[in-house]
């Protein structure tokens, strides 16, 4: 098909040329394209789009989306590719959760939708919106290039203003899961790698005059009376209107070149678990306005206690991962309510958002219920540390994570990576991560969950001296054997910072045929985290625990005669109902604190 069309260009070339890719890989779509969506009126894209796989990357060398509709009987070449009809697939979702055919499918597939746009002369720009697509995407409408993203959990904004035609506009999206040696993360990992859209896919339609970016915070001063707003707007208005009706502010905060960093005087309630107090906040720009409903909170680390409002807090915690076992990734809003109420019912006040960025509904849900959170990027075991592409990688993921929750009071730690080994370029890698974070946010601690030394018994990642809180992963009882070994590591190790054991657990199968006694039985998970509580209490440089995990998950590489391509480390099983003996464990030590 279109060997010899004008399309594919010289002949037969594009069967031989490997360098295919290179006109498309401009990483143009990054947290630089970023725009404020939260609570912004959209158009849905959500639904039904027409689906192909393409293993051999066909449609980039062969141009797919320059096809246009053309009837059969019309067609000068047979096709072996229709973008406007034949399969289709539901957006969001995971294609190995459609099709047998596709459940270890990795490589590209393509989408195409078509939709009806009416021009505005209120609101001309047109923005495209993909909440997450895994892992790279490239967009193109109406048979242009718009441009690509790298990164499979965060959100991917594109303007497609001067492409828009009146009427009806064909847009097509080329989603790649290929599993590589520089990318974020690499090849090998502990969970399911889906792909496809995942999250929704929404039009915005802005004035000429726009807000772009949107922060407001608690200036970390331990004064608890001052904002900071942080804007940025496209357009050349000299100022912008802040309105918190319930505290009676009404502040013009002045823009220059489009920017501001502006401070003001206010007393908001302070939120908390205990107290998750939002406030109604709105920034009106020219024609332009949004709201985002915001908690104002301070968080800091001293010596080994991390304080919220000045207060010291024990996190006690919970790890979950996004996976389902009927949607894969794709998570609704029933589930999230689930998951925060189970995490509720174990009396958690913390979880961590294991191994990369959840979906940002997630994250606002999370500052309703007055769960502290832990959100992360998957800088995951193997890196190429040493190469310049894949550092600009993380950056950019980390950014657009920043950027995507700044104005979430839940989110208190930005985790920058996870049980890496500690070379000289990992820690050039990690510490750069760990200063831009900090240089971006003020706000937060920053962590990552290093290694122990079982050697030695020791805390000696060097990436410690960058962190704010020092995560650990540890499995006495299950990958260690020896539980005195944790005493051993602070009496070694003598942290000057809080640490959070950032994983611990065991698997316990509940199945048909399950084992009654030995590894995989519910008995021994059981005892597993009886020990490892008996052992917290002795551990004063521990100021919180996230265990792994709330939910048993999907995983390629855990196939033995009980997981059979699940982790079975869950409290719940995976139908998200079942509880294990260990859940009421977990949750009568945490009741008790």
């Amino acid at each position: 098909m279109l060997e010899r069309s004008s399309l594919a260009e010289n002949a037969l070339n594009c069967l031989h040329d490997e360098n295919y890719d290179l006109p498309f890989n401009l990483q143009n779509l990054n947290h630089e394209t970023m725009i404020f969506s939260a609570n912004r009126p959209a158009i849905s894209l959500d639904g039904d789009w027409n689906f192909a796989v393409d293993l051999l990357d066909t449609g980039l060398r062969q141009k797919w989306f320059e096809m246009l509709p053309t009837k059969q009987q019309d067609r000068i070449e047979p096709w072996d590719y229709d973008p406007y009809q034949g399969e289709t697939i539901p957006v969001p979702s995971c294609w190995q959760m459609q099709k047998e055919k596709w459940y270890f499918f990795e490589g590209s597939a393509w989408y195409t939708k078509q939709f009806t746009y009416t021009k505005s002369q209120d609101k001309p720009l047109t923005f495209l919106k993909i909440g997450a697509a895994q892992y790279e995407c490239k967009i193109f409408l109406n048979n242009k290039y718009i441009g690509n993203h790298y990164g499979g959990s965060t959100p991917i904004f594109a303007e497609l203003t001067e492409n828009l035609k009146e009427g009806t506009n064909t847009l097509m999206i080329c989603v790649n899961n290929t599993r590589t040696l520089d990318r974020v993360p690499m090849r090998n990992t502990d969970w399911f790698n889906y792909g496809g859209i995942y999250r929704e896919v929404e039009l915005f339609h802005l004035p000429q005059e726009y807000i772009k970016s949107f922060h407001i915070y608690l200036k970390p001063d331990s004064k608890y009376n001052t904002l900071i707003v942080k804007v940025t707007a496209h357009g050349h208005a000299k100022d912008a209107l802040l309105s918190i009706d319930e505290l009676g502010i009404k502040q013009t905060i002045p823009i220059t070149h489009g920017e501001t960093l502006f401070e003001f005087n206010a007393l908001p309630e302070l939120w908390s678990p205990d107290f998750p107090k939002l406030y109604q906040v709105k920034l009106t720009y020219q024609n332009d306005s949004v709201t985002d409903f915001v908690g104002f909170r301070q968080v800091e680390v001293r010596g080994t206690e991390i304080l919220l409002n000045s207060r010291p807090v024990f996190l006690k915690g919970i790890s979950v991962h996004e996976d389902d076992l009927l949607l894969g990734k794709v998570v609704t809003e029933k589930d999230l309510h689930r998951r925060f109420k189970h995490a509720k019912e174990l009396g958690c006040n913390y979880m961590r958002f294991a191994h990369y960025p959840h979906h940002e509904k997630a994250v606002q849900l999370a500052d309703h219920y007055g769960i502290l959170l832990w959100a992360e990027i998957p800088v995951y075991w193997a890196i190429a540390f040493d190469n310049h592409a894949t550092l600009k990688d993380a950056k950019n993921q980390l950014l657009e994570l920043i950027i995507r929750d700044m104005n979430r009071a839940s989110v208190i730690i930005w985790s920058i990576g996870n049980e890496n080994a500690d070379t000289d370029e990992r820690l050039h890698f990690m510490s750069s991560l760990a200063k831009m974070a900090k240089d971006y946010d003020p706000t937060r601690l920053v962590s990552a969950a290093c290694l122990i030394n079982h050697s030695n018994n020791t805390i000696e990642d060097r990436l410690t001296e960058y962190l704010d809180v020092i995560g650990i992963n540890e499995y006495y009882g299950w990958y260690e054997e020896n539980f005195n070994d944790l005493i051993e590591i602070g009496k070694n190790s003598n942290p000057d910072k809080p640490v959070i054991i950032s994983e611990m657990g065991a698997d316990g199968y509940i199945g048909p045929n399950k084992p009654m006694s030995g590894f995989f039985s519910e008995m021994y998970m059981t005892e597993v985290y009886e020990k490892q509580i008996a052992y917290l209490k002795c551990l004063s440089y521990v100021k919180g625990i996230s265990p792994w995990i709330l939910y048993d998950f999907r995983v390629e590489r855990r196939q033995n005669i009980y997981q059979q391509g699940w982790n079975l480390k869950g409290l719940i099983a995976n139908d998200k109902k079942t509880k294990k003996q260990a859940f009421s464990v977990l949750s009568n030590f945490y009741q008790s604190l």
